[in-house]
């Protein structure tokens, strides 16, 4: 008889350990981490024991992400806040970079406008064809290395420091885009490629929304 067809009567006929009850303590089997011998019950103990633990650290670990998003939320909130209550584009613009540069602590933060949006500041400075057609083609933030990366230009004398960044376009309700919200740091994971975009989808509508309340 194969072990095979031992497996298969065992699962078809479970009545059998309820008539030979004793087997259970009398089949020995090597425990895995001690390397004694032990019974088919403790065996199973030991399961379940290492199911529990597994499940608890799981547990854990979302306990952890809910608080870690609980905070992040607090953040957003805080920014939505901000820029409801700025009642100008220098107040939305304070509003942008001194969150975003606090709270979220990225080290660095910049922002060019086009389109409708006209201005004196740094954010009104003319950018390229191609920007534009890279901002208007985002389909989510893009979070990853700055090689490459025209915007890299827009941090000065630190751009040559910096390894990571996300940007994010900046639409009118019809979608049309009309600016590029940056930010970057010299860590090359702070921004990478498989990182989750929710917040920064809802930080680059509150920004847009907030700028074109204020547009001249």
């Amino acid at each position: 008889m194969k072990s095979e067809d031992v497996a298969h009567y065992l699962q078809d006929h479970p009545e059998f350990f309820e008539q030979y009850s004793d087997l259970l303590n009398l089949v020995t089997l090597s425990d895995p981490h001690s390397g004694r011998a032990i019974s088919i019950t403790e065996k199973q103990m030991l399961k379940l024991r290492d199911k529990v633990r597994a499940l608890e650290a799981k547990l854990a670990e979302l306990i952890t992400f809910g608080e870690e998003n609980d905070v992040i939320s607090g953040k957003v909130h805080g920014l939505a806040v901000a820029l409801v209550v700025a009642g100008d584009h220098a107040g939305v613009s304070r509003a942008l970079y001194s969150h975003l540069g606090g709270a979220f602590a990225v080290p660095h933060v910049t922002l060019r406008l086009w389109g409708a949006s006209r201005g004196d500041g740094l954010e009104f400075e003319p950018v390229t064809d191609a920007v534009k057609a890279f901002a208007s083609g985002l389909q989510q933030p893009y979070c990853g290395a700055v090689a490459g990366q025209e915007s890299l230009a827009w941090f000065g004398d630190s751009a040559a420091h910096l390894r990571s960044m996300t940007q994010v376009a900046l639409r009118e309700p019809g979608g049309t885009c009309f600016g590029l919200l940056v930010m970057a740091s010299e860590e090359a994971h702070r921004f990478y490629p498989e990182l989750g975009t929710l917040y920064l989808e809802r930080i680059g509508d509150m920004a847009a929304a907030a700028l074109l309340r204020v547009a001249d």
